[in-house]
């Protein structure tokens, strides 16, 4: 189970006047390491140094909790924040999660140039780090965060898309299959019945294509469901039931966002902007916007 880094690094923010520099704090050879003394170099105003002592103090001993390897590694996940894919696993060492924290880009050590990397740094599809994560054994990392654009370097979201047991049971390969979850296999299925609408084919047509080309049948079952799903509440009608109607409300409402073309990815995106805001003010800004 993954358990959340201490939270004196979740607090950590490094201010416009404090530049943070990293230096290299281990000697590699073939077979062992060493540590150095030195690690992050803040350059700040006097006003800031006491303040920037303490944040690297902090820094430091999350970093030292950390069960790096005989290298100086461990493996490190970068997950999105809003859709929980998988976006890519690399290795990091602790300059890379120190410049992590510091830049909020995910940063890893490349085994084979022996050097730190952001992911973005030449395709400025960079990953933006909202949360970093250590596993119960503090041996293996997980940056959550939101990517600027595709994470793989052959332009898919995510570096995961060959399924193994499709392949061990023959059955055809698709093009970049995701490894997706549940609400986006859902998402994913919605999309290809409206692309296969834009070519005519014979047959009866599937309820979701029925749905997405008739806006007043998709919005009177959306009202219908929602009411059906009010109606487990006044009712009280059992926890089966309520999962029911609300799988229901969720997919006749995902239909209705592949009509308007918006990815359920946003909408979580906007649920996570508004953890920290109070519902009044979350209306107000609402009609401001309008």
């Amino acid at each position: 189970m993954a358990i959340p880094h201490l939270h004196s690094l979740q607090s950590v923010r490094v201010s416009s006047p404090c530049r943070v520099s990293v230096s290299n704090r281990y000697h590699y050879g073939r077979s062992n390491f060493s540590r150095k003394s030195s690690s992050l170099v803040y350059a700040s105003s006097t006003s800031n140094y006491d303040r920037d002592l303490h944040l690297q103090s902090k820094v430091e001993t999350v970093l030292d909790s950390v069960k790096w390897d005989e290298k100086g590694l461990a493996v490190a996940i970068a997950q999105n924040v809003d859709t929980g894919a998988i976006l890519m696993q690399g290795f990091a060492n602790r300059e890379a999660v120190a410049t992590t924290v510091s830049s909020r880009k995910a940063t890893f050590y490349s085994r084979s140039r022996s050097t730190l990397w952001t992911k973005g740094e030449t395709s400025n599809n960079f990953i933006n780090v909202q949360e970093i994560f250590l596993d119960c054994d503090r041996d293996s990392i997980i940056y959550l965060g939101k990517p600027d654009g595709p994470t793989c370097h052959t332009g898919s979201e995510t570096c995961y898309y060959t399924p193994v047991l499709d392949l061990l049971e023959h059955r055809q390969e698709e093009e970049h299959k995701l490894a997706l979850t549940t609400l986006y296999s859902l998402e994913s299925t919605i999309a290809k019945r409206k692309e296969e609408l834009k070519v005519p084919q014979g047959g009866k047509p599937s309820w979701t294509q029925r749905l997405l080309s008739d806006e007043k049948l998709l919005c009177s079952k959306i009202r219908e469901e929602a009411d059906e799903l009010c109606r487990t509440l006044e009712e009280n009608e059992g926890r089966l039931r309520a999962a029911s109607e609300m799988a229901d409300v969720l997919y006749h409402g995902m239909a209705l966002l592949a009509c308007k073309g918006v990815k359920m990815e946003e909408v979580l995106e906007i649920l996570r902007h508004r953890f920290s805001q109070s519902g009044i003010e979350e209306k107000r800004n609402r009609k401001s916007q309008a």
